[in-house]
């Protein structure tokens, strides 16, 4: 396995409508397993392919808690088919905007069909942060960042410090 590089806010890619995988394959699976490598490391709890500079519908989650055991989800195609109308509020993060954080307001509750790492089809209810997260990383398939939900002043001034953070890193 690989450890992929992670590409920041304002990278014009995130704002890409990822495109639909037509099968999973071996190359895909190893992507997915690179994927996982590098969310793990990050650390983070999801990674969405376009993260890593591919523009194809493939994310990866993994919303146990550090001390549980992993168990990590693989997700090509991912859809919402249904979304509860009780909503959750979580302090996102994003391995796109490095050390930035803001309450987003979401569903609690998802069924997201998808096809899982060997390529079979499946529908799963998924409720709290793991609802979360896979909603997160599925905007990110649409070209959304979670800093697109808060207000143009917020957002530019979180893309400047991650640019400027970046810039200190690359001096470095």
């Amino acid at each position: 396995m690989a450890k992929l590089e992670i590409i920041n806010v304002p990278d014009p890619l995130l704002k890409t409508i990822s495109e639909p995988i037509g099968q999973v394959d071996d190359d895909l699976r190893r992507l997915m397993d690179n994927m996982l490598e590098t969310m793990y490391d990050a650390p983070g709890i999801g990674l969405a392919a376009i993260q890593v500079a591919i523009p194809k519908r493939v994310i990866v989650v993994d919303a146990e808690g550090d001390d549980e055991v992993k168990k990590p989800k693989f997700l090509v195609n991912p859809q919402v088919t249904w979304e509860s109308e009780e909503l959750n509020v979580y302090n996102e993060g994003c391995l796109s905007v490095p050390e930035h954080y803001a309450e987003v307001e979401r569903p609690a509750s998802v069924k997201v069909k998808y096809l899982d790492y060997n390529g079979k089809e499946q529908e799963e209810q998924m409720d709290g942060l793991l609802a979360t997260c896979v909603q997160h990383e599925i905007d990110h398939l649409n070209g959304i960042v979670f800093i697109d939900y808060l207000s143009r002043l917020r957002r530019n001034m979180i893309i400047k410090k991650v640019q400027k953070a970046t810039k200190d890193m690359a001096v470095l």
